[in-house]
This record gives structure tokens, C-alpha cells and sequence, in this order.
């Protein structure tokens, strides 16, 4: 399963960018209302500079109290994101965001955003496809 496939299976709702300078409450408000864990920091859309998610937010609070919500994205974002490409495999996808233990993988094309991919989403396409598999298996056993 490449990245692509997964994109492809979760509509184009396209992705959710807040600018530098963003207020966390209005990260925050974002999320809720988006029901999403995770927004992409973009000047323009297209280039990913950082990445802000919900635990992001919960860590902050947890430190600092709710002063941590007039602060701007620029001092809670992870800067330069890794980010995958539509030709990546599932497994190495699941693999990155695992080992560096993390969430929400922007996809890039060409250096330009062009999707977003979830721990969730990644999770969900492999246990599909293990599904197949295992019915082809058994097609194969029984001689279907």
C-alpha cells in the first residue's frame, strides 16, 4: 500500500494549515471543531514550516498552565517536519512516525503539501490490506 492509496481513501478534504503568528487558543479551537489532532504551519499553504498537534498542546498546558494558549504556533511548533512522499510504502510511513514517535505526517510532492497522513490512516490501510490478503489465502485453500 503506498501513501498515495491512503489519500485516496480519505477524500480530499484537503489539509488544514493555520499561519505563523496563530494563536494556540485558535489552534486549539481548530481542532475541536475539525475534529483533528494536528495542523500543518504553512506561510502560503504549500510549504510545510511546522507542525502543531493536540498533544503538543496538552504537554504545553501540563508545563505552563493556560497561559500556554495566548502564545503563537511559532514557539510550539515542531519545525521541519519529516514528511513522507505519495510513493512511499505504508510500512515505512508507519515505521518513521513509530520510531520517532509521533502522530501526523505531512505529504509532500515536489516540495510542495499536497496531503496529510495519520498514524490512524496508516494503521487502517494495513489492516485492510492484511484483510485481503488473508481472504485470498483462504480463497487459495479452499480452491475459489
Amino acid at each position: 500500500m503506498l501513501v498515495h492509496q491512503i489519500l485516496k481513501a480519505k477524500g480530499d478534504d484537503g489539509v488544514v494549515t493555520v499561519k505563523p503568528g496563530t494563536l494556540i487558543s485558535d489552534v486549539s479551537q481548530i481542532l475541536a471543531e475539525r475534529r483533528i489532532g494536528g495542523v500543518i504551519v504553512s506561510k502560503d499553504g504549500q510549504v510545510a514550516s511546522g507542525i502543531v498537534s493536540e498533544r503538543d498542546i496538552v504537554r504545553a498546558l501540563a508545563v505552563k498552565g493556560a497561559i500556554c494558549l495566548t502564545e503563537k504556533v511559532d514557539d510550539m511548533m515542531t519545525r521541519n517536519p519529516v514528511c513522507c512522499a505519495r510513493n512511499d510504502t505504508a510500512d515505512d510511513v508507519l515505521t518513521r512516525m513509530t520510531d520517532g514517535r509521533f502522530r501526523h505526517m505531512p505529504v509532500v510532492e515536489d516540495g510542495v503539501l499536497v496531503g496529510i497522513v495519520t498514524i490512524g490512516d496508516v494503521v487502517k490501510a494495513r489492516l485492510q490490506e492484511l484483510s485481503m490478503e488473508k481472504d485470498a489465502l483462504q480463497g487459495m485453500i479452499m480452491g475459489h
